[in-house]
C-alpha cells in the first residue's frame, strides 16, 4: 500500500479547501490502495478530525509557525517581534521552527511516505528533499510583488522562495498564462521554471443536488443585489466585516441591496433588514414579501451559495485566490476587491487590469467601484465571458494525475 503525506498550512482556508478537493478525486486516478496522513494545526486540524472520524490516527497536529493575528489580518509589528521573542501564546519563531521541524521529522521517519503533497508548508519540502521523497508544493505564491509593505520583507520572502524551490515540483493552483490570477504573486526565476506546472484552480465542479427552495433563495429571486463575502481566519474575517460596515453607513448605499455571508456556522447571525428599517427572520421576511435592503447570513449551504452567485450583480471580496476563481471563473461575475494583504492587492490589481473587477481600498472607492461596474456592465460581461472560457478549474484532477504518475514510477 502506498503512503501519502498531506501537509496543510493552517493560515486561511484555501489550503484546506484545495487538499480536500484533491482527496475527493484521488481514488479515481490511483490504481492501487493508498493511505493518506494529514498534518496541520488550529482550525484546520479540527476540521480534519471532523471530516475523518474513522481515520483519527491519520490526522496529526503539527504546530506550523503562522503570523500573529491583529485587528485586521496579521499584525506586522507583533509578528516581527515574535521572530526572537515570545508573543501571546506563541514561542519565538526561532523555537517554533525548530520544534515543528523536529515533529515533522519524526513523522517522516515513522511513516516512510512514497510522496508528499505540501500545500503551503515549506518545511516539509526540506525534509522530503533530504530523504529523496518526491514532493509536490501546491501554491498561488512564490515571490509576491510588494505594494504596501516595506522593503524589509524581501529577505523573508527570499528565504521562503528558496524553501519552496526545494520541492520536486511546484504546482500553481491557477490557469496558465495569460489567465493567471496570481501572476503578480509568482515571479519565478529561470532556474526553477522547469519544475513549475500550472495545474488549474481546485474548483468544485459538482453542482449541489437541488432541494426545495429555501426562504433566502426566495428572497433573492429576481432581485438586484451585491454579494459581500467575509472569508479567511478570524482576524481577516472580522477586519473585512468591519470595513464592509463602514461602507454600508454611507448615504450612497441606502438603496443598494446586499447579502453578507459571514462564513460562521452561527444561526444567530441570520436576519433580514427591510427598507423600513425593521429586522425580520428569514422566514418572516419571505412570507411577508418584505422589500429588503440587507440580508446577513452566518453560513450559506452549497445550494444557497450557488443561487446567490448566479443571481448577484457583483461580489465584494477581500481578494482570496480561491474565491476569485469561483466568482470570476466559475460564475462570470465582476468583483470589487478590498484587500487585507499584499497577496490580495496583487490579485485584485491583476483583475482590474483585465477589466474583470475593481480594486477598492477605501469606502469611497468601493462606492465608486459599484457605480463603475453598473455603468459599464456589458463591458465586464464580455471580459468575464472570455476569462471563463479559458478558466481551468481542474486543479484537483490534474494534481491527482501527477501523483499517480509519480507512484507508478516508484513501482
Amino acid at each position: 500500500m502506498k503512503k501519502i503525506g498531506q501537509f496543510i498550512y493552517p493560515w486561511g482556508n484555501g489550503h484546506y479547501t484545495r487538499m480536500m478537493r484533491l482527496d475527493m478525486v484521488l481514488p479515481k486516478y490511483l490504481n492501487e490502495e493508498f493511505d493518506t496522513h494529514y498534518f496541520s494545526k488550529g482550525e484546520v486540524y479540527k476540521k480534519l478530525l471532523e471530516r475523518f472520524p474513522d481515520k483519527q490516527n491519520n490526522v496529526h497536529e503539527v504546530l506550523m509557525p503562522t503570523p500573529i493575528d491583529g485587528k485586521v489580518g496579521p499584525s506586522v509589528s507583533r509578528s516581527l517581534l515574535n521572530i526572537l521573542f515570545p508573543v501571546a501564546d506563541n514561542h519565538s519563531l526561532v523555537n517554533q521552527v525548530k520544534n515543528y521541524m523536529k515533529k515533522e521529522r519524526e513523522f517522516y521517519n515513522k511513516e516512510k511516505f512514497d510522496v508528499v503533497i505540501n500545500d503551503g508548508d515549506m518545511g516539509s519540502n526540506v525534509l522530503a528533499k533530504k530523504r529523496g521523497i518526491p514532493s509536490l508544493f501546491v501554491t498561488n505564491q512564490y515571490m509576491p510583488k510588494l505594494w504596501k509593505s516595506r522593503s524589509y520583507f524581501y529577505p523573508g520572502l527570499y528565504f521562503i522562495s528558496k524553501q519552496i524551490a526545494k520541492a520536486t515540483r511546484i504546482l500553481v493552483a491557477d490557469s496558465a498564462p495569460p489567465y493567471t490570477i496570481c501572476e503578480y504573486n509568482l515571479n519565478f526565476p529561470n532556474d526553477i521554471r522547469d519544475k513549475v506546472t500550472y495545474v488549474g484552480h481546485f474548483s468544485n465542479r459538482k453542482l449541489p443536488a437541488h432541494t426545495s427552495q429555501t426562504d433566502l433563495e426566495g428572497l433573492v429571486d429576481g432581485r438586484d443585489f451585491g454579494y459581500w463575502m467575509r472569508t479567511g481566519n478570524k482576524s481577516t474575517n472580522d477586519g473585512t466585516g468591519q470595513r464592509y460596515e463602514e461602507v454600508f453607513h454611507e448615504t450612497d448605499m441606502n438603496g443598494e441591496r446586499r447579502i453578507i455571508s459571514h462564513a460562521k456556522n452561527d444561526k444567530s447571525i441570520d436576519r433580514v433588514v427591510g427598507k423600513d428599517g425593521k429586522k425580520y427572520s428569514m422566514k418572516d421576511a419571505y412570507e411577508k414579501k418584505i422589500d429588503w435592503i440587507q440580508i446577513d447570513i452566518g453560513f450559506l449551504t452549497e445550494q444557497e451559495m450557488q443561487t446567490v452567485l448566479t443571481e448577484c450583480k457583483y461580489a465584494v471580496i477581500n481578494g482570496s485566490h480561491t474565491i476569485m476563481g469561483e466568482v470570476m471563473g466559475m460564475n462570470s461575475k465582476p468583483i470589487i476587491g478590498m484587500p487585507i494583504y499584499d497577496e490580495h492587492t496583487n490579485q485584485i490589481k491583476w483583475a482590474e487590469e483585465k477589466q474583470l473587477g475593481v480594486l477598492a481600498e477605501s469606502k469611497k472607492q468601493v462606492i465608486e467601484a459599484i457605480q463603475r461596474i453598473r455603468q459599464n456592465y456589458n463591458k465586464y460581461e464580455e471580459r468575464l465571458e472570455e476569462f471563463s472560457k479559458n478558466f481551468d478549474g481542474n486543479g484537483a484532477e490534474n494534481t491527482a494525475k501527477i501523483v499517480s504518475e509519480i507512484l507508478e514510477r516508484k513501482k
